[in-house]
């Protein structure tokens, strides 16, 4: 397939600019290591234009013009870009699978949610309007307003944080530049959205300490996300924060071993295996652990993996040269320390290029082993079983993280109880990762704080404010008037 990658500017103000320091990066596609194009890279400068940007446009008009304008008129934006978004699902999810490796039906789906997403908040959005009155006297009325935060500076890999536009604030932001596009031709306002592409050190790090943005939400690393927090610390700025995990998935003895054993496969190795909530700390009943295994190894190594844009592939390429080198190496220090591969482990035969990694099943781990304390962030799933309920949530939860978690049983009593002790923020039953845009989605412990999804991601950026009106005729009385 011939793909034109179109080369992109910053977009700042509503305009597309050249980074002031003229330097780019560039793009490797990673199932063909080959440079497809490449990316501004932009600086502190560049943020700070797209700061003063995004502050233009929160006050511009005293504020009608964005925050203070109708919901139901920044809804009808974010239908006209899940419109866009659509027109063009096609290009965008074969420009992501050339970018990052993921499978081009995957993909596909990612920019049909994208679409849904906006759509679903452009619907929520409209009742931001209401006031909800919390106090009525005869002397005193009292209400609550929901009103924007102000500048966000959004500090991620992928284009999460809706809630933000629907309420009203503006956004200096690091994320895919196509994007930026769609909402140029859907008339968005210049400077509500403003993209910075670039590294951490030198776009990242001055975003989330800029005097002018009002919060700061970031997607990545937890030693990352302390970085950030410190930075907006520093001005007393909220931050809300989805990072790493290194989820259990629970398998008990009473399951349908086939629908169990794809349900872990899917759990772990979609999307590559990069994806923060994987479940990918697999714990089996030790009274079916191995036949249990014995099917997951078989469908495992059946799985299809190829270029992204091979139709049927549900295994694409590690992201970078650098993330495949690191899964490498978790792996081979596994083995090191005693470990088994039970399958993958490197490599698939039949694709001499590209930055491939079969799926990879673990087992004879101890807990205190590299590879069960670490996120992997790709197809590695590791193995251990357990005897009793209360080890299977003693070994679920000895982790930093906390994202998310899964049970397989047909006992809902006992499934209940389970999602009930997971220290997590999202928990599946029978089934692992499906993601809907009414359900909040975020974590606990080191996998971070704050809601995105649902409404919990539109409170994410909201400030509540109360107002109180004196409604009665006489005069208040406090103070005893002069004699004359």
């Amino acid at each position: 397939m011939s793909v034109t990658i179109p080369r992109r500017q910053l977009f700042i103000d509503g305009e597309w600019r050249e980074p002031l320091h003229q330097k780019r990066i560039p793009i490797i596609n990673p199932a063909t290591e080959d440079t497809i194009g490449d990316i501004p890279a932009g600086t502190a400068q560049d943020v700070e234009l797209a700061v003063a940007a995004a502050r233009r446009a929160l006050t511009r008009n005293r504020g009608r013009d964005w925050p203070r304008a109708s919901a139901s008129l920044r809804a009808k934006y974010l239908r006209a870009i899940a419109d866009k978004v659509m027109e063009r699902k096609s290009e965008l999810a074969t420009l992501e699978a050339l970018d990052c490796g993921k499978p081009l039906e995957e993909a596909a789906g990612d920019v049909g949610a994208v679409a849904g997403c906006f759509k679903y908040y452009a619907d929520l959005a409209e009742a931001l309007d209401e006031k909800r009155t919390v106090l009525s006297m005869h002397t005193f009325k009292s209400h609550v307003v929901k009103e924007p935060i102000g500048v966000v500076g959004l500090i991620t890999p992928c284009c999460s944080c809706f809630g933000c536009w629907m309420c009203g604030c503006v956004k200096a932001i690091r994320i895919g530049i196509s994007f930026a596009e769609l909402c140029k031709e859907a008339g968005l306002p210049p400077g509500v959205l403003n993209i910075v592409t670039g590294f951490g050190t030198e776009a990242g790090a001055p975003l989330a300490s800029h005097s002018h943005v009002d919060k700061v939400a970031f997607t990545g690393s937890t030693e990352t996300g302390r970085k950030v927090m410190t930075a907006a610390a520093e001005a007393v700025k909220p931050v809300s924060m989805e990072l790493v995990g290194k989820s259990p998935i629970l398998v008990f003895e009473d399951v349908d071993i086939d629908k169990a054993v794809e349900w872990t496969l899917y759990g772990c190795f979609f999307t590559n295996g990069q994806i923060c909530s994987a479940t990918s700390h697999l714990l089996v009943h030790d009274t079916i652990a191995k036949e249990f295994v014995e099917k997951l190894v078989s469908r495992a190594n059946s799985i299809k993996i190829s270029d992204p844009l091979e139709e049927g592939c549900r295994l694409g390429p590690i992201v970078s040269e650098n993330q495949y080198k690191r899964v490498i190496k978790y792996i081979s220090t596994a083995k090191e320390e005693g470990a088994t591969i039970l399958c993958g482990g490197g490599r698939p035969q039949h694709l001499k290029k590209g930055f491939y990694i079969a799926p990879t099943i673990i087992t004879d781990i101890d807990t205190s082993m590299q590879i069960w304390r670490e996120e992997i962030f790709g197809p590695v799933l590791c193995l251990k079983t357990f005897i009793t309920e209360d080890e299977a949530i003693k070994l679920a939860n000895d982790t930093h993280y906390g994202l998310a978690g899964a049970v397989l049983s047909m006992d809902l009593e006992r499934c209940k109880r389970i999602t009930e002790e997971i220290q997590a923020g999202i928990t599946w039953v029978n089934c692992s990762q499906p993601c809907f845009l009414q359900a909040p989605w975020g974590g606990r412990k080191n996998s971070g704080f704050g809601r995105d999804l649902g409404e919990w991601g539109l409170d994410n950026f909201l400030n509540v404010k109360q107002v109180t009106e004196y409604v009665s005729e006489d005069q208040w009385g406090w103070y005893h008037p002069p004699k004359l």
